[in-house]
């Protein structure tokens, strides 16, 4: 089985520059699905680079309505409609995009072949927002200067696995008792002897789960959402040298970053959304290891592994 991936399309904060750094985008893949979050300028491009497939593309989530977040949306959702897609797309994001796209489309004169669902986010806490047979999304409420969700990704069980050397000993056994077997039931022979589940199958791979935490404040009530959580990206704009100003304007430093994955106990930290006053980025996961050691600071088109 594939593990899920995350791969970083853009990382920057409201303006790209020339070291091709995009704002905020990225493909996270669970299970042949493929969940597009946030939608910055240039994703498009960004999605070619990486090879991911548009009609991959299902269920968007857009963390909030500053435009570094969305702007590359509404070239997307026309570019599917120019493709000739009539598959549907899901978009979850707060209220007021709909609004946006729709005068798009009205004064453009664009009539789309698909239809887009929009599920208008509006908890101030931690909410299932989607659910299909692989994965549970919820929205994490977050601390930004307008209405801003995370989002937490978590694999459901799967099955266990077979232990064909066990199960072919055991001639009782035939394929339609297999889906029992993967279920966790154990095998009864002649309604008494019973065979215990453990003996004809394998533990499932561990289920694994990630974070996206972008724009928010450095904000102490999310710990709690995040607990051990495999892969956390945390937005970190600025350094802490500039933490007053990361205050005023509703962002993290990369200081701060570490100590909620290090409050959170989870796996490994990947920082992003740095501010073009800060060219070295290396300088953002320095300062985030004197907290917290597994961490990095994200580039374009790097891909990581839950």
């Amino acid at each position: 089985m594939k593990k899920p991936s995350l791969t970083i399309l853009g990382c920057h904060s409201s303006i790209p520059n020339t070291n091709k750094f995009y704002p905020t985008s990225q493909i996270l893949e669970i299970q042949g699905f493929f969940f597009l979050i946030d939608c910055g300028e240039g994703t498009q491009v960004q999605l070619k680079k990486a090879k991911v497939r548009f009609n991959k593309i299902i269920h968007i989530f857009i963390s909030h309505l500053h435009g570094d977040h969305y702007f590359g949306l509404i070239g997307l959702l026309s570019t599917f409609h120019l493709l000739g897609r009539k598959k549907s797309v899901f978009i979850y994001a707060p209220k007021g995009l709909k609004e946006i796209i729709d005068i798009h489309f009205k004064w453009s004169y664009t009539k789309i072949g698909y239809s887009i669902n929009y599920i208008e986010l509006h908890s101030k806490k931690l909410e299932k927002i989607m659910e299909n047979e692989k994965v549970k999304v919820f929205s994490i409420p977050l601390k930004h200067r307008i209405y801003t969700n995370g989002f937490l990704f978590k694999e459901k069980p799967m099955h266990r696995k077979l232990n064909i050397e066990k199960i072919n000993h055991i001639p009782s056994i035939k394929i339609k008792d297999y889906k029992n077997l993967k279920l966790g039931k154990d095998f009864i022979i002649n309604k008494e002897h019973i065979i215990p589940n453990s003996e004809l199958t394998f533990d499932p791979p561990k289920t694994l789960s990630y974070a996206f935490c972008s724009d928010t404040s450095f904000y102490l009530p999310i710990i709690k959402y995040l607990q051990y959580v495999d892969l956390l990206y945390h937005e970190s704009t600025f350094l802490k040298k500039e933490e007053n100003r990361a205050m005023i304007t509703g962002h993290s430093t990369a200081n701060q970053a570490a100590i909620i994955a290090k409050e959170a106990k989870v796996k490994k930290l990947l920082l992003g959304h740095y501010s073009n006053r800060f060219p070295n980025i290396k300088s953002f996961e320095k300062e985030a290891k004197e907290i917290f050691q597994n961490v990095e600071a994200t580039l374009p088109m790097k891909k990581y592994d839950l």
